[in-house]
């Protein structure tokens, strides 16, 4: 796990040139403007990374979930933002590559591994966020397809994707009714709230997702009536390891900035960098990011071989590495000073880019509760 192959590190090495190349000198620049960079999306898709674990028989790339983690990492460290969007990408098209039918595979997976069409995924609701079992879009089925109403809450990419994977109720109450359906964005009745007024993650763009009477032919259901809860979780423990990843790297890159800061800023006659006090904070960090980084290898080795453990793993490795992630990034900006609240250094927007990774691919409360249902179920 520890020791990389040649192609395991030319993968790395080819995520982080794309992040150094197309993403770090734009991040400030996108996040002030709101820019969702969909050509660049499309370079990226050209190195592999719009289906990085997908199937190569429908244009993925057919790598591990130990790959997955690294190439994430390295496209955080350019930006954060967009990492964590293909991160959402993938997740999507891997439940439609896993889940869909030979049919829906060959239909929907070539064009979102190439990134020609963009994905987003449809759990979240005004009324329903970390009790996700309590969704309430309808879909109900009128002969050959079926007719969906409701909303959707905080959905990345809305507007821009062209592919939506929503959980909707087919059935009772309760995880048993909910179930899983493809939507094309032109499908008529289907619409997009405002773009989001939000605190980071300003590159991408988050809007509600409104059914009205949207008619889908039943034949984009994914698996069958009543799998859809199952599905979305299956496809959260990939993207909670993903979303962890970036956070490492988003803090690994604010951590680098704040030691070439330290390098070349001199205050009371010396370097910074060589006051034993910021040494000790830098050598904290460090080791941190560290710890965050074996536990989130470990947890994607677990979930690349369906061990029995994979879901307690994930969720520990999503709790501690995005927790990790915002305290680095944060200390981070301290050690620049003044400079670290200025948007040019970069280190401001690490952070409010890493602190919703506390809060999606459930919040880490929800990890915690994850985690604390294993100890007991097991004592």
């Amino acid at each position: 796990m520890f020791n990389l192959t040649e192609d395991e590190r030319a993968i790395n090495e080819t995520a982080r040139d794309f992040a150094d190349e197309f993403l770090a000198p734009n991040a400030v620049e996108w996040d002030q403007n709101k820019h969702f960079p969909v050509d660049v999306l499309r370079k990226a898709a050209g190195l592999g990374m719009g289906g990085i674990y997908i199937g190569e028989d429908v244009g993925g790339s057919g790598l591990t979930r130990l790959d997955s983690v690294r190439i994430f990492e390295q496209l955080a460290t350019g930006d954060p933002s967009i990492a964590a969007y293909i991160s959402i990408h993938n997740m999507v098209t891997w439940m439609i590559d896993t889940y869909g039918t030979d049919e829906q595979r060959r239909t929907w997976v070539p064009g979102l591994c190439s990134m020609d069409q963009l994905g987003s995924y449809c759990l979240t609701e005004p009324g329903a966020g970390s009790d996700a079992a309590a969704l309430s879009t309808k879909a109900v089925r009128d002969g050959d397809d079926y007719i969906l109403n409701g909303v959707k809450q905080f959905i990345s990419g809305a507007g821009t994707s062209d592919v939506y994977v929503v959980m909707v109720r087919t059935g009772a109450a309760g995880p048993k009714g909910i179930s899983a359906i493809i939507v094309p964005k032109d499908s008529p009745g289907l619409s997009f709230g405002a773009n989001e007024k939000k605190m980071g993650w300003n590159a991408q763009p988050t809007r509600q997702v409104v059914f009205e009477d949207v008619r889908v032919p039943a034949v984009n259901l994914l698996g069958s009536e009543g799998d859809g809860f199952r599905i979305a979780m299956n496809g959260l423990n990939g993207g909670r390891l993903n979303i962890a990843a970036c956070s490492i790297g988003g803090a690994q890159s604010a951590l680098d900035k704040a030691i070439a800061y330290l390098l070349e800023r001199k205050a009371f006659g010396a370097r910074l960098l060589d006051a034993q006090a910021l040494q000790f904070r830098l050598a904290d960090m460090k080791t941190e990011l560290e710890a965050a980084r074996t536990m989130l290898w470990r947890a994607a080795d677990a979930l690349q071989e369906n061990a029995p453990d994979k879901v307690e793993l994930c969720a520990m490795a999503k709790r501690f590495a995005t927790d990790t992630g915002f305290q680095v990034a944060n200390d981070a900006l301290q050690l620049l000073g003044g400079y670290g609240y200025l948007a040019e250094y970069g280190v401001e927007k690490i952070v409010r880019d890493l602190r919703v990774h506390q809060i999606l691919e459930g919040t880490n409360e929800i990890m915690r509760v994850v985690v604390a249902r294993s100890i007991v179920g097991a004592a």
